[in-house]
């Protein structure tokens, strides 16, 4: 008799298989990205046809084959799809989840990036935060999770942590006042609430950091900061933001 496991996990991209079936990539809490097939969820009739699109959170129940799981049945908890109608939110959505596939790796425990990108859906979906900040908030935690993220809150130069105002973006590092002067022509200035802010992402537990906003030109400065280190650190293109060019 197969074994069967119940995953709990969320659906980063879909493919159709043959005429009635899909293949796809969930991100799971406890078994990280996996593969797995949905037998006719394609057919309108199918137990599996909303929960076989992406941004669905739920419990997958799947038995494990040689090289990819079978879906059995499936508990969907949270269905994100029908809430975002706005082309550009969409983008951002799916963008989240190329992010997470592209970090997502098999048998590597994921709670901490499946509520990320829950949380970062739901803040899409919030008037009050703006998309950009969601964004820049999403890729700043993604790397902190992965252990890749500059160090925001001393000066890499003297090591103080007072009157940090300098981003390098050669080598991306902050500087304080003092030392920001010394290598100026590679520095962009960043004030005191971007720093804080960015400081905020990095310490702040995933539940409470969809939680603020900022003035339009700390905003700029913050995804200025947050873009130069995640390509940095990101060897590849992700098709979703052609839609936010």
């Amino acid at each position: 008799m197969v074994e069967q496991v119940t995953l709990r996990g969320v659906v980063l991209s879909a493919m159709p298989i043959s005429e009635y079936d899909k293949r796809l990539v969930i991100l799971t809490k406890e078994r990280g990205k996996i593969t797995a097939f949905a037998r006719g969820a394609r057919k309108a009739t199918s137990q599996f046809l909303a929960a076989s699109q992406p941004m669905t959170f739920g419990e997958y129940t799947v038995y494990q084959g040689r090289n990819a799981y079978t879906i059995t049945s499936v508990k969907v908890t949270k269905y994100f799809a029908q809430n975002i109608t706005d082309i550009e939110q969409m983008s951002y959505g799916m963008y989240f989840l190329e992010v997470s596939d592209y970090f997502g790796r098999e048998g590597m425990e994921a709670s901490d990036s499946i509520n990320l990108i829950y949380l970062a859906i739901k803040a899409l979906l919030n008037p009050d935060i703006p998309d950009r900040l969601a964004r820049a908030i999403y890729e700043l935690k993604t790397m902190v999770i992965h252990g890749e993220y500059p160090n925001f809150f001393t000066c890499s130069h003297c090591g103080t942590k007072e009157q940090i105002y300098y981003f390098d973006k050669n080598k991306y590092r902050v500087l304080c006042r003092n030392c920001g002067g010394q290598v100026s022509a590679n520095n962009i200035h960043i004030s005191e609430s971007a720093i804080y802010s960015l400081q905020f992402v990095v310490a702040t537990p995933i539940s409470k950091l969809f939680t603020f906003t900022v003035k339009e030109e700390v905003l700029d400065e913050i995804c200025e900061v947050v873009t130069h280190c995640f390509t940095k650190l990101v060897d590849r293109e992700f098709k979703s933001l052609e839609f936010l060019v």
